[in-house]
């Protein structure tokens, strides 16, 4: 029951209703019901204000300390294989191919006739050659029969003219002038027979182009032309297609793409091993024979040739190879486990604990060594950092650190 609220009204009603006695009951009954009321609102009160008591406790992490050695590891790199030696190879003079004795696949040894070129032009330039050439050697020929003549009128005349008045003088001097310029004649046509027999031999040198050789010891890849074509010398108007390509067998280049992260301290002359699709099971091992000491732009490595011998022919060019690349510092590092590097969007980093705080420290990652992964950073040997990196424990989080393992 509410309690009365207008005293007025009860004091009114009471008067013309009740009896003194039940007065005294209903006053009795509105006073408990206040009290109830009032009673109830404090217990209320005094329940929604207990404290909590229970506080926060540290978080346990496992931590590691960072190590200092020096990188000896491997990695496994993609790598190509190609010819030693290899050519397109192309006529030296136009002409048309007249055969061809080779084929895709076949083998060649050096100075091995491959293929034969018909070009009659060449024909007329030698008949034109060898009669400049024997013009030449007539003119050259008579001559040096006049220099004879007049060298030996010249001679009688100076032994008749120490008799005075039996030569004129002024007619020795003509005698003199005729020798001298006769031997003046002698030596140009002397040069213009050598220029000419130079021109006979060039041209017979040509002619000896029409065969086709191999440069060197491989083996025919591909036929690009059959007889009849025209072909020509390269960068000349019938160079568009050569006529076959060699490459070696025996010998080979294998050329692998290393990181610039990775370039310092290549080991140059240190066998590496190697395994190709073909031969899954037999690894393969070459020395480093070659270092560009250039980073491509594009692809920011650096071609490092390995030289593969291959006596029995087994290796294919043009095959894609797996590496086992050494990678060595002449320093030391710094390692964290490879679990300790966590990442997110915005940086990579570590969990350093110093003094039981969570610290985030910037790091960029290089080679791995087994479970470990090189780190460069503000960090120092010694340093804890948490085993299981997370970006879930925050900078400045109050940690419980122990040891991994124990």
């Amino acid at each position: 029951m509410p309690p009365l609220k207008n005293n007025g009204i009860v004091n009114l009603f009471a008067q013309k209703h009740m009896r003194p006695s039940s007065l005294v009951a209903v006053g009795t009954l509105a006073i408990c019901s206040l009290a109830c009321s009032c009673g109830g609102k404090g217990a209320g009160n005094q329940t929604q204000s207990v404290p909590s008591t229970a506080a926060a406790q540290p978080i346990a992490v496992e931590v590691t300390p960072v190590k200092s050695q020096k990188l000896n590891t491997t990695v496994v790199l993609p790598a190509e294989l190609l010819p030693y030696e290899s050519v397109d190879i192309h006529a030296k003079v136009s002409g048309f191919l007249k055969s061809i004795d080779v084929d895709r696949g076949s083998q060649v040894k050096a100075g091995e006739k491959i293929a034969e070129l018909d070009a009659p032009e060449l024909v007329a330039q030698q008949a034109q050659a060898e009669a400049a050439y024997q013009s030449a050697q007539s003119q050259f020929a008579a001559a040096k029969v006049k220099l004879a003549a007049d060298q030996a009128t010249f001679q009688h005349m100076s032994v008749a003219a120490k008799v005075p008045g039996t030569v004129a003088g002024n007619d020795l001097d003509i005698a003199q002038k005729t020798t001298q310029e006769d031997e003046a004649n002698v030596a140009a046509l002397e040069k213009t027979a050598d220029a000419a027999q130079q021109s006979l031999k060039a041209v017979a040198q040509l002619e000896s182009y029409l065969n086709i050789t191999a440069p060197f010891d491989g083996q025919v890849t591909t036929r690009y032309v059959h007889p009849g074509a025209l072909v020509g010398p390269a960068g000349g108007a019938a160079s568009s297609t050569p006529i076959v390509r060699i490459e070696t067998l025996t010998r080979h280049r294998l050329v692998v793409p290393v990181p610039e992260n990775d370039v310092a301290g290549v080991p140059e002359g240190a066998e590496v091993s190697f395994t190709v699709p073909s031969f899954p099971d037999k690894p393969f091992r070459s020395p480093i024979s070659r270092i560009s000491h250039d980073v491509d732009l594009k692809t920011r490595t650096m071609p490092v040739e390995l030289d593969v011998r291959d006596p029995n022919a087994q290796l294919v060019p043009g095959t894609f190879c797996q590496v086992d690349w050494p990678i060595r510092r002449a320093y030391p590092t710094l390692f964290v486990p490879a679990s300790a590097v966590a990442s997110n969007l915005e940086r990579t980093f570590v969990i350093r604990i110093s003094q039981s705080r969570a610290e985030w420290v910037d790091v960029t990652t290089g080679a791995r060594s087994g479970n470990l992964i090189e780190v460069f950073g503000n960090l120092h040997e010694g340093d804890q950092v948490a085993t299981r990196g997370t970006d879930q424990l925050r900078p400045n989080t109050e940690v419980s650190p122990h040891l991994a393992g124990s």
